[in-house]
C-alpha cells in the first residue's frame, strides 16, 4: 500500500506547491518542498517498477511486502507531520482573519523535511536492489491450488455442463478456432472445467496440461509440456537451456496429427507469446488446440485465432445441488442448506469448503439454521481457507488499483456502491491522480473496467431503464480478502459491535468504517475512535439513525474524508470548520450552514441533506451562506432544495462541475454564468400551495448557455395534476444546449408539441419522461431525423394515449424502451422495431402488455432473419398479466 501513500503525499505537497490562496513561508531554504517533491514523485516511479519488473519470476513478493511496508509506515508518519503542522497553524491564526489570508510557515518542520528526503533515498535504494537483485525464492512465495472437486463425473458437472459440451465440441470439430479460453474470477471452476476437458477420453490422444500461475519459468513450463507429449525424453528434463527445449518439444508436438495444451492459469499474455515459437504452425500437417484459464478478460480476449467463454458464478439452484452433491443432507435440512448454499453466492470453491466443515459438524436442524443465518462461524473459516487461492487476485494487482480494491471494502458485506459515491470517495481520497484534460470520473471509470477485466469486481444487475452500470460490489469471499488486507496495512477498519471498536487492529488505522451509528454513544468505543489519531477518513455507512449521536470530530484533526449522512444532526457540528484538510463532506442537518464554512479550503465535494422535506413556497429557501462562492476547489455541490446566494463581485467557481438539487430560484443567468464549467445539473422546483407560480420554470432561459452540460434533471417536487390532466406551464419550453447526454424530466407538464425542443438534440442518449413531464393524449413524431442519437428512452405516469412515429428515419439507435404506470397507452410504434434490445413494461394498459407479447412472439420471423438483428429482450411485470413475463 506505499502506492496509495506515495500518491497521497504526492497530491498534498502539490496542493502547497500550486495553491493560490495559501502562500508557503520557506525562508532559508525555499527550495525544500520542491526538493521534497521531487523526491517523492522519484519514489512513485520506483514503485512503479514492481507491475514491469523483468525479474518478475523471481521477485520474492514477501520481502517485496515488508519493504512495502516499511515505506508505507514511513510516508503515513511523515504525511501526519505535514498535515498537523497545516492545520496546527491554520487553526491558531485569528478568528476575524480571512481564511484565504493564511500564509503556511514550514521552517518548524524543516529538519523533519531533510530528515525524510534521506530516509526515502534509503528506501528507494533498498527497493530497486530487492526488484533488479532479488534474493532466491522462498518455498511459500507461490499461489495456491484452486482446482475444485465439483462432484461428478465427467458426463454430469454442477453448473457446467453445458459449457463443458460446448467447449469439447470447439475443441474436435471447429477448425476455426486455434485457442479457446475460460475467464472468471478466481475459485469459480475454471481448472476443474479445463482438467476433465483433458482428461476426457474423446480428446486427442496427445495432451498436455501444465499451470503457469504468475510467476512461472518459461523453461519449467517446456519440461512440463515434454514430460506428457514424449514419453521417452528423460535425458532432456535436465536440459537447462531454453532454446533447446523449445525445439525439442516444437518436433515432439509435431510427430502427432492432432494435439491439445492446456494452459491453466495465465496471467498475462507475455507467456503466450513467448510459448507459441514452441508450437507448429497452422500450415504444418500437425493440429493443436490451446485451452487457456485465466481470471483477465483482457487476457481471454487477446488470444489469437480464439473464442473466449465467461465461467459464471452458480446460481441458488445449482448452488443447493453442489452441496447437497457433497454433502447429502436428509430432507428436513433441505431449507437451511438451500439458505446455507444461497450464502455462498455461487462460488463454488466456497460451496465446496463450507461442505468440508459442515460434513465434521453436527447434522441437526438447529445448527445449520444457525450456519443460514450466519450466527455460526463456518462461512468465516471458510473463507479464510479459501482466502489464499484468492489472495493472488488482489497481490498482483497494478499498483494503481490496489487501494481501489480494498477500498470497495469499507462498506458493509453485500452493501451495492453507487458507482456516483464511488468516484467521490476514491477521487477525495487522492487515488485518482490528476489528468490533463480528463475528468475524475472517467480515471475512476477507467479504473472500475481494468478491476472488472480482472474479475475482482462485481457488477451489480441494473434493471432500471437508465441501461447503465450504477452499482458494484463485491463477493463476499472477496470482501473478507479486502477486509483482512486493509486491517493488515493500516488501510481502512470496519466497526459493527463494540467488539470491533474496543480491538488492538483499530490502532494506527488510516481509515475508520462505522456500521453501526450507535457505537458513537457506548462511552469507551467513542474514547477508542478518538484516540486513533491516524485517522484521514471517517465513513458512516450503517442504517440511519434516527437520534442524534456524538461524534468526535474534535479529536480527528487529519480527516479528509466525512461521510456522515446517516447520522442525524439538528444543526451543522461546528467542530467540523476546524478539519481543514476536508476535501469531502456529506452530512445531514436541519440548520443553516454557517459562514466559516469558507475555512475548508481543500473541499471539493460538498453533500447536504435535510432530515425534514417541506415545501417552500415564498421567500428565500437558502440555507447556504455568501462563503460558499469561496470554496474555488468545489467540484461536486448537492444542496438539497436550496438557493445558491447571489454571488458577490468577483465570486466564481471554475471547478465546479456537478451541481444537483438547487432550488430553480438560483439558475439564473448572473449565477450560472459563474459556474462556466458545470457538467450535471439537478434542478428541484417546489411550486407554490395556493396557485401554480410559473417564476421557477423561468430557470430553463438560462441554461441553454451551459456550454459543457451533459445530463440535466429537473424535479417538480409537487405537480400540479388535476383528475384529468397536469397543469401545464403557459409558456414555451426553452432550448436545451446540444452538449446534453442525459436528460430527465418530472412533473412539468408540458404538451407533445414542446418535445420538438428536445427531439433535434444531437448528442442525447437517455431521455427519461416521468411524472406528466408531458401531457395530453397524443404524441407524433413527424420532423425529420427525430432523436437520432437516443439510446434510451423512459416514459412513466402520463395521460398518453396514442403514439406515433411517421417513419423509421426517427429514433435510430434506439434499443432500450421502458414504459411504466401508463394506464391509457395501447400501443408503440413497431416501424422501427428492429433497433429494439430490450423493452420494459411496469404495471401499463392490458391491451399494451397484449400488442407488445404479440410482438415479441413474430420478433425471430420479423427480425433476427430479415435483419439479422439481436434477441429481443421483453420484461414485463403487471398486475393484468397472468404472471410476470420474460423473455
Amino acid at each position: 500500500m506505499a502506492y496509495a501513500a506515495v500518491i497521497s503525499l504526492k497530491q498534498i505537497i502539490e496542493r502547497l506547491l500550486k495553491s493560490s490562496c495559501i502562500p508557503v513561508v520557506l525562508n532559508p531554504s525555499p527550495r525544500i518542498v520542491e526538493l521534497l517533491y521531487e523526491e517523492v514523485c522519484s519514489l512513485q516511479e520506483v514503485l512503479k517498477e514492481l507491475d514491469s519488473s523483468s525479474h518478475s519470476d523471481r521477485i520474492n513478493r514477501n520481502r517485496v511486502n515488508a519493504l512495502d511496508g516499511q515505506i508505507r509506515d514511513a510516508l503515513y508518519e511523515f504525511e501526519d507531520v505535514m498535515e498537523s503542522r497545516v492545520s496546527n497553524q491554520f487553526l491558531s491564526q485569528s478568528p476575524d482573519l480571512h481564511p484565504l489570508s493564511f500564509s503556511l510557515d514550514l521552517q518548524e518542520v524543516q529538519q523533519d523535511i531533510d530528515s525524510f528526503i534521506e530516509k526515502v533515498k534509503k528506501m528507494k535504494k533498498a527497493y530497486v536492489e530487492e526488484l533488479h537483485n532479488p534474493l532466491p525464492p522462498e518455498e511459500d512465495d507461490r499461489a495456491a491450488s484452486s482446482e475444485i472437486d465439483l462432484g461428478g463425473n465427467k458426463s454430469y458437472m454442477v453448473g457446467f455442463y453445458d459449457l463443458y459440451q460446448t467447449v469439447i465440441y470447439d475443441v474436435l470439430y471447429d477448425d476455426e478456432i486455434r485457442t479457446i479460453s475460460l475467464y472468471g474470477a478466481a475459485g469459480v471452476g475454471k481448472t476443474t472445467i479445463a482438467k476433465e476437458i483433458c482428461e476426457d477420453p474423446s480428446i486427442f490422444e496427445c495432451r498436455a496440461f501444465v499451470t503457469i500461475g504468475p510467476k512461472y519459468q518459461l523453461k519449467e513450463i517446456l519440461k512440463c509440456i515434454l514430460a506428457q507429449v514424449d514419453p521417452d525424453c528423460d535425458k532432456l528434463l535436465v536440459e537447462e537451456d531454453e532454446e533447446v527445449l523449445s525445439k525439442y518439444v516444437y518436433r515432439s508436438l509435431n510427430c502427432w496429427v492432432l494435439y491439445l495444451i492446456v494452459l491453466d492459469d495465465v496471467w498475462d499474455l507475455q507467456v503466450w507469446h513467448e510459448l507459441k515459437r514452441s508450437f507448429p504452425d497452422e500450415e504444418e500437417e500437425s493440429e493443436g488446440r490451446f485451452l487457456v484459464t485465466t481470471t483477465s478478460r483482457e487476457v481471454a480476449e487477446s488470444c489469437f485465432a480464439g473464442r473466449a467463454f465467461e465461467v459464471p458464478f452458480l446460481d441458488k439452484a445449482e448452488s443447493w445441488n453442489l452441496l447437497r452433491q457433497k454433502m447429502f443432507p436428509s430432507p428436513q435440512l433441505e431449507e437451511a442448506g438451500r439458505k446455507i448454499a444461497e450464502n455462498c453466492e455461487g462460488l463454488p470453491l466456497l460451496i465446496v469448503t463450507v461442505a468440508k466443515l459442515l460434513s465434521k459438524a453436527n447434522k441437526t436442524l438447529e445448527y445449520w439454521t444457525k450456519v443460514a443465518e450466519k450466527k455460526d462461524s463456518i462461512f468465516s473459516e471458510a473463507n479464510e481457507q479459501i482466502s489464499e487461492v484468492l489472495f493472488p487476485s488482489y497481490e498482483y494487482l497494478p499498483q494503481h488499483l490496489k487501494a481501489c480494491f480494498l477500498y470497495m471494502g469499507v462498506v458493509p458485506q453485500n452493501y451495492e456502491i453507487p458507482l456516483s459515491k464511488l468516484i467521490k470517495w476514491w477521487s477525495a481520497e487522492g487515488f485518482l491522480e490528476r489528468v490533463q484534460g480528463r475528468t475524475s470520473e472517467s480515471i475512476a471509470l477507467e479504473f472500475l473496467r481494468e478491476l472488472l477485466s480482472k474479475n475482482v469486481v462485481m457488477v451489480i444487475p441494473n434493471e432500471s431503464s437508465d441501461g447503465g452500470i450504477k452499482n458494484y460490489d463485491l463477493h463476499s469471499s472477496f470482501w473478507y480478502l479486502s477486509n483482512r488486507e486493509a486491517g493488515k496495512n493500516k488501510f481502512s477498519y470496519n466497526l459493527n459491535t463494540r467488539v470491533d471498536g474496543l480491538a488492538e487492529g483499530i490502532k494506527g488505522q488510516r481509515r475508520l468504517c462505522i456500521h453501526n451509528n450507535i457505537l458513537f454513544g457506548i462511552k469507551d468505543v467513542y474514547n477508542s475512535i478518538a484516540s486513533t489519531s491516524t485517522v484521514c477518513s471517517l465513513l458512516c455507512i450503517g442504517p440511519h439513525h434516527p437520534y442524534p449521536v456524538p461524534i468526535c470530530l474534535e479529536y480527528l484533526r487529519l480527516l479528509r474524508v466525512l461521510d456522515a449522512l446517516t447520522i442525524r444532526f439538528y444543526e451543522f457540528p461546528m467542530e467540523v470548520l476546524n478539519l481543514v484538510h476536508l476535501k469531502y463532506l456529506a452530512i445531514t442537518f436541519n440548520g443553516h450552514l454557517p459562514t466559516f464554512i469558507s475555512k475548508l479550503w481543500n473541499l471539493e465535494c460538498l453533500i447536504i441533506r435535510r432530515n425534514l422535506s417541506t415545501v417552500k413556497s415564498h421567500g428565500n429557501s437558502s440555507y447556504l451562506p455568501m462563503e460558499i462562492w469561496d470554496l474555488r476547489k468545489l467540484e461536486h455541490l448537492q444542496i438539497m432544495g436550496s438557493n445558491l446566494p447571489k454571488p458577490r463581485e468577483g465570486s466564481f467557481l471554475p471547478n465546479l462541475l456537478a451541481l444537483l438539487d438547487v432550488s430553480a430560484q438560483s439558475c439564473t443567468k448572473d449565477v450560472l454564468g459563474r459556474i462556466p464549467n458545470l457538467q450535471k445539473l439537478g434542478i428541484r422546483i417546489e411550486l407554490a400551495l395556493e396557485n401554480v407560480n410559473q417564476e421557477p420554470f423561468f430557470c430553463f432561459d438560462h441554461i441553454s448557455h451551459l456550454h459543457e452540460l451533459n445530463t440535466l434533471k429537473c424535479v417538480v417536487v409537487n405537480p400540479k395534476i388535476t383528475l384529468s390532466e397536469a397543469v401545464a406551464p403557459t409558456f414555451p419550453l426553452s432550448m436545451f444546449p446540444s452538449s446534453l447526454v442525459k436528460l430527465t424530466l418530472s412533473g412539468l407538464g408540458y404538451p407533445w408539441e414542446e418535445m420538438s425542443k428536445i427531439s433535434s438534440l444531437p448528442n442525447l442518449r437517455v431521455l427519461k419522461l416521468k411524472c406528466y413531464a408531458f401531457r395530453g393524449p397524443k404524441w407524433e413524431v413527424i420532423g425529420r431525423f427525430e432523436f437520432e442519437a437516443l439510446r434510451i428512452l423512459l416514459i412513466e405516469d402520463t395521460d398518453l394515449v396514442q403514439w406515433t412515429v411517421a417513419d423509421d428515419y426517427h429514433f435510430r439507435h434506439l434499443s432500450c424502451l421502458s414504459i411504466k404506470h401508463c394506464y391509457k397507452l395501447e400501443e408503440i410504434p413497431v416501424n422501427f422495431g428492429y433497433r429494439f434490445r430490450k423493452i420494459e413494461l411496469v404495471d401499463c394498459n392490458p391491451l399494451l402488455v397484449t400488442r407488445v407479447k404479440k410482438f415479441r412472439e413474430n420478433w425471430f420471423e420479423l427480425y433476427e432473419i430479415y435483419y439479422r438483428c439481436f434477441p429481443l429482450d421483453l420484461h414485463v411485470d403487471s398486475p393484468y398479466d397472468d404472471g410476470n413475463f420474460k423473455s
